[in-house]
């Protein structure tokens, strides 16, 4: 039986989410399908909304929907002479989610080092992060990026371009496993890898 045009597209649309295969893709179109007309509506608004109304901060680079900064930069509970480095705006979600709560700021490189993908330090929020600690009295810099081979050279590179200026640069412990995705960590072994952070 073939499906109709718009279902099959939706069903694609679906597919292309990450971790979503082509059977978790149907489910999720028939699940459409049988949804109330006001609650597909609400759905469809929801996606729309969060595209429209979130955006990156300027100063670290986390999702934010306040017009200028963020709640966590402009948080005054927060320490400003420490700051966490990770990948992804997503990763700041999952850091600031461990047992005890990171206390200090944060910044979001955008990705990491990849000259196989054409990804280079001008690609990345590294030069904004070296000013910001510049600019600021910064103590320490957490790099949290994955354990991976990207990850390792992203922090290498960034320990070397911030340790002449003083500042005592970490690396978050192997609680997490080697290969592993921030997303996929339980807080407990997020909060041990924090705890655990070596300097680099």
């Amino acid at each position: 039986m073939s499906l109709p045009d718009s279902l099959q597209n939706l069903i694609k649309r679906f597919a292309r989410l990450p971790g979503v295969g082509n059977k978790t893709a149907q489910r999720y179109a028939f699940s459409v399908l049988a949804m109330s007309d006001e609650d597909t509506s609400a759905l469809a608004s929801a996606i729309l909304q969060v595209k429209a109304d979130i955006h990156m901060c300027p100063v670290c680079g986390a999702y934010t929907d306040n017009d200028s900064l963020c709640d966590m930069c402009t948080d005054e509970k927060r320490s400003d002479d420490i700051i966490c480095v990770v990948e992804s705006a997503r990763d700041v979600f999952y850091m600031d989610s461990t047992q005890n709560g990171f206390s200090g700021k944060f910044h979001v490189l955008g990705g990491v080092l990849s000259p196989i993908d054409g990804i280079t330090p001008d690609k990345l929020n590294i030069s904004s992060l070296v000013q910001r600690v510049k600019d600021s009295h910064v103590k320490e810099v957490i790099i949290a990026t994955e354990p991976d081979v990207e990850g390792e050279a992203t922090a290498g590179y960034i320990a070397g371009l911030l340790k002449p200026q003083g500042v005592k640069v970490t690396r978050i412990a192997y609680g997490m496993p080697i290969g592993s995705n921030m997303e996929f960590v339980d807080s407990m072994t997020l909060t041990l890898a924090l705890e655990g952070r070596r300097e680099i």
